[in-house]
């Protein structure tokens, strides 16, 4: 039971939700989980998924249609439903047209509150499913991307294709698993888990449409259509279905076909909505990947595009309108910040951009929230709040790529100790060393081996998707997805995470799942479209790939063992590279 003092506290502000407790009146008995709700939080993420401007051909699903409905007559026999039919066939060409049951019931009450006039809307001109007394001309929709580590959602106009609202927030799973592994691994480990996991994300996504409304002023009846997409696992979870076969090999989805119905059915608290879930491309390429392909649109080219989307897991795909390959690899947390001595999560305080002087290797930088550089005048006032918190996900790249441009870091990832003697930011780390910013934020060996690894395993990624379409370069790189849009494409370069081409050839898409997800809320057609090019799609699996390990290996250079990186060198001054005679085979086949 809750103590006096938080019944106070209930009764001077908000009281508190149940399952909450103030932590500084709570004696902890035994060990826990700490959910500290977002808006508790002192540092909160900043969730950078904003909606991407996109040309859409406006057809969407759920159309609304006005018409009178004929008085009734005793000399036609025929029901009021009949009545609304014959009037949606006459009037707008609608033949042959089923009604959900449930509307069945308020039919007549709506039919005498509009005196007979009635706006009607119809799913795929087949199904009535919303009923409104008199003329309604307002129609939404919601296209939501649902990713393991933030959720974002934007609320559509219908009839014209304008985002009204856009809303996001953390992933509340988060508290069962930093990643998509660890969560399977609760449902595996704990009866339910899977319910409590179906349960929170479904509560997240009802709060962010009852925000999106609010920030629109409209309601949610007026709602009709909400398009989601997420990786395979998110999928699953989502629809309500077991997420665990997707946690071994073969990874094998319930569907990897979309999947459609009423949002009421998947606990979706719009009464009115529709819901369509993307397709999946295979056990580890998801709806999301799906959506960016749409969005970007490398089917629809000729020129070849590698699309990566960066998070937990990496989703490449490499090919154009001939043939498209995808793959996921392991990157693991790191570019997120995790697994980072001084990494966290994008939010006010983080060190986000970062330039190390080659003569001095001094640093300056810039935290989020704060517009000037940190050799600049008034920088101490301006983080006195919030302080310098660490680094987030896209300023450890900059900064990696910053120290091995400056020679801090060697070619093969070691914090080289004998420029301790040029500048004491060096410092001894027990056997290796690290190079502090400021005084409670460095970057030690651990941090670029961590950064090492995942580059790695994201080289080893494409180029195997490049080996398989039997290509030696790519002539676009688009980097989707929020830690995309921040990331320097120079310094994704530098540390070689992306393949070497001209640096105008890569471009931050943004949330492209996001714009896909909007594609598909507003465009049947892109249903389709998607639905299709998914199935042509060939999946490789990394695991099983002998050729992987090969690649890995020598991507744990900095930028590469034996790729030449040649147009990057043409742009940017890089340090001196030796490229040994044994790494010459691989460099002779690209």
């Amino acid at each position: 039971a809750i103590c006096a003092t938080e019944i106070k506290y209930g009764e001077r502000k908000t009281p508190l939700a149940n399952g909450r407790r103030l932590s500084c009146h709570t004696l902890l008995l035994d060990d826990v989980v700490i959910d500290v709700p977002a808006e508790s939080q002192v540092h909160r993420q900043i969730v950078r998924k904003d909606a991407e401007y996109r040309d859409i051909s406006l057809d969407p699903a759920t159309r609304l249609y006005y018409v009178q409905v004929a008085e009734a007559d005793m000399h036609v026999p025929k029901g009021d439903l009949q009545r609304l039919t014959d009037a949606l066939a006459e009037e707008w060409g609608l033949d042959n047209l089923s009604c959900d049951s449930g509307l069945l019931k308020i039919l007549q009450p709506v039919l005498a509150e509009g005196k007979r006039s009635i706006t009607v809307a119809v799913h795929k001109q087949e199904k009535i499913v919303a009923l409104w007394p008199g003329l309604n001309d307002r129609a939404y929709g919601v296209a939501v991307d649902v990713g393991s580590t933030t959720i974002a959602a934007h609320l559509c106009d219908l009839s014209t294709g304008s985002v009204l609202a856009s809303a996001s927030l953390m992933n509340p799973q988060i508290r069962f698993g930093e990643d998509l592994m660890s969560r399977v691994s609760y449902v595996m480990m704990n009866k339910g888990g899977d319910v409590e996991l179906t349960t929170v994300i479904r509560a997240a996504l009802n709060d962010l449409v009852l925000e999106l409304a609010s920030k629109a002023a409209t309601t949610v009846d007026k709602i009709l259509e909400i398009v989601m997409v997420g990786n395979p696992i998110m999928h699953h979870i989502l629809l309500g279905i077991d997420p665990t076969p997707l946690g071994a090999a073969p990874f094998v989805l319930a569907t990897d076909e979309a999947v459609s119905g009423a949002a009421t059915q998947i606990g979706i608290q719009l009464p009115n909505a529709r819901y369509y879930v993307g397709p999946c491309i295979a056990g580890h390429v998801g709806a999301d990947t799906a959506a960016a392909i749409l969005s970007e649109g490398p089917h629809r080219g000729t020129s070849m595009q590698l699309l990566i989307d960066v998070g937990t897991n990496a989703e490449i795909v490499v090919g154009n309108k001939d043939r498209l390959l995808a793959a996921s690899s392991p990157t693991g947390p790191a570019f997120e910040g995790a697994q980072i001595s001084s990494g966290q999560r994008a939010a006010p305080g983080a060190i986000e951009r970062i330039r190390i002087d080659k003569d001095t290797l001094e640093p300056k930088f810039r935290v989020i929230g704060v517009d000037l550089w940190s050799d600049e005048d008034g920088f101490d006032a301006a983080v006195e709040k919030t302080g310098v918190t660490g680094i987030c996900g896209s300023g450890i790249i900059e900064v990696l790529g910053e120290m091995y441009l400056a020679g801090i870091i060697t070619m093969d990832g070691v914090i080289d100790g004998s420029k301790a003697a040029q500048n004491s930011r060096i410092e001894a780390d027990d056997r290796t060393f690290s190079y502090r910013i400021t005084d409670t934020v460095s970057v030690t060996q651990n941090d670029v081996r961590a950064i090492q690894l995942a580059k790695a395993a994201l080289y080893a990624g494409f180029r195997l998707l490049m080996d398989k379409i039997n290509i030696r370069k790519v002539d676009r790189v688009v980097l989707a997805g929020a830690f995309g849009t921040h990331i320097d494409p120079k310094y994704a370069m530098v540390l070689g995470m992306i393949p070497d081409c001209l640096l105008a050839n890569v471009r931050a898409a943004g949330n492209s799942a996001g714009a896909g997800a909007r594609m598909a809320l507003l465009n049947q057609a892109a249903r389709r479209d998607i639905e299709a090019v998914v199935r042509q799609i060939e999946k490789i699996e990394t695991a099983v790939e002998a050729s992987f390990q090969d690649h890995f290996v020598k991507a744990m250079a900095i930028p590469h063992k034996s790729d030449p990186y040649a147009n990057l060198a043409a742009a940017v001054d890089l340090p001196v590279r030796i490229l040994t005679d044994e790494d010459a085979p691989a460099l002779a086949g690209g």
